[in-house]
């Protein structure tokens, strides 16, 4: 396999993972408030990735946490963490995770109105398709509109704030450095909405645990396959495969939840995934006419 064939089967597995671990996290929300979930994950999450520091010699502490973009960037994680997290107790997975889809497309949109990027009319009307794909997912003001959508969007929008702000940060901060830093940021965050909320925190038994520590394992394996993925290859033509996550949500909530999605959801589904991947191709083609 050449260079991008590898990194778009470590971008399949990546997603893979990212849809098992949101199975697992829907699973625990029924013995756990989501707020509870989501600072259990973030405490976990920041003692795996400090120690992933500590193995390999890095410092754990960085005075890069403390920039503006930083702290901006994490503040968006959390939002999204928290929104997304939360969608999830509430909806079916599919239904969650095609919101999230529209991710790339914003992020697209984003980069045009912040941050000076080049957008031609034929991906602004990709973009504008996407988000018809989405109207027709969630069905706002139909019969079958559920409000509890809206914290999907609103965890959709903080990921795309993320990584929007993620284009804009300096190299010198690793990856794993902002992952510690977001990680740990969720455990306050989640302590906060859970207090917040009036929820009263559940006790986890030794089973229950194991899951959150497999769903760690899991979110982490999920984090380093991605990495690993975007450093292979073409990356527009990498980047594209991140939509294969909708597939494996759709087999994973069939099978664990038995999740049957109708027809007006897959059909939002294919419109998002179209125009998300023309969108990245779109882009990669005219950078590579750029550098000729």
């Amino acid at each position: 396999m050449n260079d991008t064939l590898r990194g778009a089967a470590l971008m399949v597995g990546s997603m893979a993972c990212f849809a098992v671990e949101d199975g697992l996290i829907k699973g625990l929300s029924g013995a756990f408030p989501p707020a509870q979930i989501i600072w259990m994950l973030g405490l976990g999450g920041a003692l795996a990735f400090a120690l992933w520091l500590v193995l390999s010699r890095q410092r754990v502490w960085s005075a890069h946490y403390l920039r503006p973009q930083v702290l901006l960037r994490t503040g968006f994680e959390v939002l999204g963490t928290c929104c997304f997290v939360s969608s999830l107790a509430l909806l079916p997975l599919a239904l969650a995770s095609a919101i999230i889809q529209a991710t790339p497309l914003v992020v697209a949109m984003g980069a045009a109105l912040f941050l000076g990027a080049t957008v031609g009319w034929r991906r602004w009307l990709a973009i504008l398709v996407g988000f018809a794909g989405v109207l027709i997912i969630i069905r706002p003001g139909g019969a079958g509109f559920d409000p509890s959508t809206l914290l999907a969007v609103a965890g959709m929008l903080g990921l795309a704030g993320r990584d929007l702000v993620t284009r804009t940060m300096p190299g010198a901060v690793s990856g794993a450095r902002l992952s510690l830093h977001a990680f740990a940021a969720l455990v306050p965050g989640g302590l906060l909405l859970q207090w917040a909320l009036g929820a009263a925190p559940v006790m986890p038994d030794a089973g229950q645990f194991g899951l959150l520590a497999v769903c760690v394992c899991i979110g982490m394996a999920g984090y380093l396959t991605i990495v690993a993925a975007t450093r292979l290859g073409d990356i527009s033509v990498v980047s594209s495969f991140r939509y294969s996550r909708m597939l494996f949500a759709l087999v994973v909530g069939g099978i664990a939840f038995g999740e049957r999605p109708d027809i007006a959801t897959i059909l939002g589904v294919i419109i998002v995934i179209g125009s998300g991947v023309f969108t990245l191709l779109r882009e990669a083609r005219l950078r590579t006419a750029s550098q000729a």
